[in-house]
Formats: C-alpha cells, structure tokens, sequence
C-alpha cells in the first residue's frame, strides 16, 4: 500500500503552525486510490459480524459511510457540538488542535451493536478516544477504531492500546 502514500498531499503549519497536516484529497480525487482503501476496509471487516459504523467529523464520514453501505449495515456520525439536531450524549476532547466536544445522538447505537470507529487520521488519539467514549456510553461494543492514516510518532496508538482499543490502519507516517 506505499503506493497511496504518494496521494498524501504534506501541507505544512497548517491548520496552524508546527502542525504538518496530511491532505487526503489527492486520494479522494483518484477513483482508483479511493476504492483501493475502502475495499481494503470492507475485506477486513466482512466476516466481524459488524452491525454499525460509526464516522467521525468529518473525513470519517467519507470513509464511513462508503464501509457502512458496502457492509450493508447503518451509519452513524460523530459530531462536533451543536451540529445534530436530535438529543445527545456529548464528551470533551483534546486533539493535535485544541479541545472540542463531540456529540452522538442518544438513540444513534443500542446496546450490543458491533461497531467499528472510523476517520481519516489517527494522531494524539483524543479525537477516537472520545468516540470510543461515546459507543460505550451507548452500551455498544468497540470492535476497532479504524484509520486510513496512522502517525506513528504521536500517542495515538499508545493511548488507544492502553485503553484496550483495537486499531488498524491502512498506512502508516513516522515524522514524515
């Protein structure tokens, strides 16, 4: 998969500076690179009994519901705040940005879905945590948090393994 590594655009000190920020959209524009990843995602995740998909804001709605619909199964957003229009369970974040809450809708998963996490990016690992949160505030079960991009350099593997979080990735960055 080093192949989709050269549709990952380097836009350096953005969104602000010291951060080197990975631009999907060179994969999003090429049909083929897009269907490589969310094949590679549907393989994976085919025979997991998965029952939900839940995206977060806002890559991982790309990503996310392309999966749920391959798996013929229902998709659920995980939202910054004030962004849903229906009740909510909320949680605060931190993330390679600053802080944040996000938000679920309070019927969106029933206790016992099969739900797999998904966005493009994992970084410092606060933005999954908190839809980790979010699914187990719901009495769902995490199967993996799912990521097109992994940065290695950064604590987001760590933070997720320490809190018994399965994570895949489809490719991986160290301080690239």
């Amino acid at each position: 998969m080093n192949h989709l590594k050269d549709k990952i655009r380097n836009i350096p000190n953005f969104p602000k500076q010291g951060i080197n920020f990975k631009d999907i959209t060179p994969l999003l524009e090429d049909p083929k690179s897009l269907r490589e990843v969310t094949n590679t995602l549907y393989e994976r995740y085919k025979d997991m009994n998965i029952t939900k998909i839940v995206g977060v804001d806002a890559r991982g709605f790309i990503f996310g519901s392309i999966l749920a619909h391959l798996l013929e199964v229902g998709f659920t957003p995980a939202r910054k705040k004030g962004k849903l229009p229906f009740d909510t369970i909320a949680t605060n974040f931190t993330c390679e940005y600053g802080s944040a809450e996000m938000e679920m809708h309070k019927d969106a998963l029933k206790a016992g879905d099969r739900v797999v996490i998904i966005d493009d990016l994992l970084a410092t690992g606060g933005t999954a945590m908190a839809a980790v949160q979010l699914v187990k505030q719901l009495e769902a079960e995490v199967v993996e948090c799912s990521f097109v991009i992994g940065l290695t350099d950064l604590p987001g593997f760590k933070l997720l393994s320490d809190n018994k979080v399965d994570v895949f990735t489809i490719m991986n960055f160290d301080g690239e």
